[in-house]
This record gives structure tokens, C-alpha cells and sequence, in this order.
């Protein structure tokens, strides 16, 4: 077996890195050039090169923290400043100066929730991503488009477009926790996360064009609804046990 020297151990998933910064370039280019779906997939591609740079950095022992710096680097741009372009060159500029506000904020958003990973990588972030993952939200907007181009041929409702790009600019900054993927098959939670994983992504290669985006969307509502389920069972035992305070009161009285 050949051993992989210690020096070059970041190299590879380093090439995988590169390639993303490459499809985010290609993407934005793409998009200035009006061949929108094209756009789209190189951000898709994007993704998946992101996801393979991880694992590979795992497996080979190759992850550094200059690793991780740059990884945040190329999903800056992949996942921040290409769909923010993309969605600007199709819907946002029709609106003014709202079009560059809010493109603006979704890139702010982004840097923001790519910076706070980055803290809590080592940490929290490994149970649950603390907001919306930027990469989630940029994979959705651009399915989005694709599944619209796929079925009418053109961006159709693209209020709904403008809608999720706020929507998602607010879920990256704010405390919804969302579901991790896991690396490894330990316990029964893990095991779960895994066959459903596997399941979307068996579903997804029939029919990608039409799949991707109501799965995707699926995702990040069951983070919403949990979130939401969350703060009305903490309002429920906040209402109680304040009942309960003055019930104890009112005997001692």
C-alpha cells in the first residue's frame, strides 16, 4: 500500500476546492451570458464537488485549517455571489434598487452563516447546522429555476423566486437548526438519517429536473416546522410553569 506523504495530503481534496471555485466562476459567467440553466447546474456541480472535498479530506487526514478557510472561500462564491447573480440577472434587476438590495442581502446573509460555521465547526455544528446551510439555500433557488425551465420553458412565478431568496437571506442568519448528514452509522437517529438520505437520492437520479427542488424544499420546511414546534412547546411549559408559580402562591397565601 502506498502511503500518501504528509505535505500533500491537502492536495487533493484541495483540487476538488479549486474545481468548486471554478464552477462558481463559470456559473456567474454563464449567467451574465443569459444561458441560465447552465448556470444552474454548474452551481449543482459545485455542490457536489464541495460535498466530495470533505470526505476526501477525512479519509485521506488531509483536513487543515487552511483547508476549511478555503473551502469557505469557494462557497462564498459558488453558493453566495453566483445565485445572488444568477437570480439578479433573471428576476431582481426588473425591480430597481430592491433587485440590488436584496441580492445584497442574501450575499451578506451567506458570508455571515459561512463565517459562524466555521467557529462552530468543531462543535455544535456537528450535531445540527445552526441556520440554514448556504449551500441548501443556493442548491434550492437554482432547482427552483431548473424545474421551471423544465416545465414551461421560462421562469414562471418568479415571485416565489424573490420570496425564497428573502426567506432563506433571514433562515441563514437566524437560530433554526436544521438537520447534519452523517458520516458515520452509529446509532439509530444516524441510521435514519442515512436510509432517508440514501432514499432521496435514489428518487432524485429518476427524474432530477422535477425532484430536486421539491425535495430540497422539503428539507427546509421540516426545519421551519420543527423550529416552530419547538418555540410553542417552550411556550406551553413557560405558560405552565408560571401557572404553576401562582397556584403555589395562592396555597401559600
Amino acid at each position: 500500500m502506498i502511503e500518501t506523504n504528509p505535505k500533500y495530503k491537502g492536495m487533493i481534496p484541495g483540487l476538488f476546492t479549486m474545481g468548486n471555485v471554478v464552477c462558481g466562476f463559470i456559473s456567474i459567467m454563464s449567467a451574465f451570458e443569459g444561458n441560465v440553466t447552465t448556470a444552474c447546474w454548474f452551481i449543482i456541480l459545485g455542490a457536489f464537488l464541495d460535498v466530495l472535498d470533505g470526505k476526501v479530506a477525512r479519509f485521506s487526514g488531509g483536513a487543515s485549517q487552511f483547508g476549511i478557510e478555503l473551502d469557505s472561500l469557494a462557497d462564498f462564491l459558488t453558493f453566495a455571489v453566483s445565485p445572488a447573480t444568477l437570480v439578479f440577472t433573471i428576476k431582481l434587476n426588473s425591480l430597481g434598487k430592491w433587485g440590488w438590495v436584496i441580492s445584497l442581502i442574501f450575499i451578506m446573509a451567506a458570508a455571515y452563516r459561512l463565517a459562524r460555521f466555521n467557529i462552530l465547526a468543531s462543535t455544535e455544528e456537528k450535531k445540527e447546522f445552526l441556520g440554514l446551510p448556504v449551500p441548501a439555500a443556493a442548491l434550492t433557488l437554482v432547482t427552483y429555476i431548473i424545474f421551471s425551465y423544465h416545465l414551461w420553458d421560462s421562469l414562471q412565478y418568479s415571485e416565489l423566486l424573490v420570496s425564497m431568496i428573502i426567506l432563506f437571506s433571514f433562515l441563514m442568519v437566524s437560530q433554526v437548526q436544521y438537520e447534519t448528514f452523517p458520516d458515520k452509522v452509529e446509532d439509530r437517529e444516524s441510521r435514519i438519517k442515512f436510509i432517508l438520505s440514501l432514499i432521496s437520492i435514489v428518487v432524485i437520479l429518476f427524474k432530477p429536473r422535477l425532484l430536486l427542488f421539491p425535495i430540497l424544499s422539503l428539507y427546509i420546511l421540516f426545519g421551519m416546522i420543527r423550529e416552530i414546534v419547538r418555540l410553542l412547546s417552550k411556550g406551553v411549559i413557560k405558560v405552565s410553569s408560571i401557572t404553576a408559580t401562582k397556584e403555589d402562591d395562592r396555597k401559600v397565601k
